[in-house]
């Protein structure tokens, strides 16, 4: 199964930090990619373009100054996420910074993802797409993504329903280009068990969002280390698309989990912006490994955590190069 060549030599396990709203930054992207995973953030995180045009700037300077400085360290590629819904006003700017700067990869979500694939193919990077069922993943492998992220039942943000077991194999009977797995990846055994489930890389969320690094504020990261997968509602209420929310948010934000008001109508421009109103902002998202989750490490030691579990997993040390079998992992670096 394929994992892009831009990766190659360039992770330390196989594993995507995941762009989060409000959540991913400057910071958290930097650390992730300095230990050897790849790190990401939305667009939106940076409310001006003026400010994102000096986040990618000084995101690719400091990587490419840190790769210069010890060619031998594992420094991986960092992305960012567009959402390409017809109703996102920043799209067309956000999409020409990214293009400016090359942004390596680049995640696309709620929407065609064909028109981004193209620009971003244009000058070398890769095109990720979130979906959450076999209809979307068919329509983005036609579009010409470099692969799919399988948003699986009990992942953070807006989540799917299908079981891994049922989507990842389905998907892999059509589609043979990189496939990405999310959905309560908490810990380095659950990196290997999405490898040998049939997928190339995991996703991991909630995990990265209880970091030092973290944009999140003190309150939700307490939340998410006191919180278990039982409290997480899945519900299209807040932001009108399906999502997974803390209950303990909810009723902090003043409403009732098991009443919860109509659907609102689906609206980007508000979705994407973080002084809009409570969804993402006072009320929290995460997936249901937050019920593994028990301290607030720093991202370097949370990826030092997750080698040694990923390892220990696959049985072998870091170092060891002579994988035999199907379930055997690629050699990722062990530096």
């Amino acid at each position: 199964m394929p994992i892009p060549v831009l990766f190659e030599g360039r992770l330390s396990i196989p594993a995507i930090a995941a762009p989060m709203f409000i959540v991913s930054g400057p910071e958290l992207v930097l650390a992730a990619c300095k230990a050897g995973v790849v790190g990401t953030f939305p667009v939106v995180n940076a409310r001006s373009y003026e400010l994102l045009d000096q986040w990618l700037g000084d995101i690719s300077t400091e990587l490419d100054a840190a790769r210069a400085g010890n060619s031998n360290r594992t420094i991986a590629p960092h992305g960012v996420n567009l959402v390409v819904h017809k109703t996102n006003v920043r799209l067309e700017k956000d999409l020409e910074l990214t293009v400016k700067h090359k942004v390596p990869v680049v995640v696309t979500s709620v929407g065609n993802p064909g028109d981004i694939a193209t620009s971003i193919h244009a000058y070398g990077g890769i095109v990720f797409h979130d979906v959450t069922n076999i209809r979307h993943a068919q329509k983005a492998a036609a579009a010409g993504v470099d692969g799919l992220i399988l948003v699986c039942g009990g992942a953070g943000g807006h989540a799917g329903t299908m079981n891994p077991f049922a989507l990842v194999r389905q998907v892999r009977e059509f589609f043979d280009g990189t496939i990405i797995l999310s959905g309560c990846i908490s810990d380095g055994a659950g990196i290997r068990a999405a490898e040998a489930l049939g997928a190339d890389l995991a996703y991991l969320g909630t995990r990265f969002i209880a970091t030092e690094e973290s944009l999140a504020p003190d309150g939700y990261k307490a939340m998410l280390v006191e919180a278990e997968a039982s409290d997480i509602i899945y519900t299209p209420a807040i932001s009108g698309i399906p999502a997974n929310f803390i209950r303990q948010s909810l009723e902090q934000a003043g409403l009732d989990p098991d009443n919860l008001p109509p659907t609102p109508k689906i609206d980007m421009a508000e979705e994407l912006d973080p002084d809009a109103g409570k969804a993402w902002k006072d009320i929290w998202s995460a997936g249901e490994g937050i019920g593994s989750i028990h301290d607030l490490p720093s991202t370097t030691d949370l990826i030092a955590r997750l080698k040694n579990e990923y390892w220990d997993a696959v049985d072998l040390k870091p170092g060891v190069r002579s994988h035999s079998g199907p379930l055997r992992p690629r050699a990722w670096s062990s530096d």
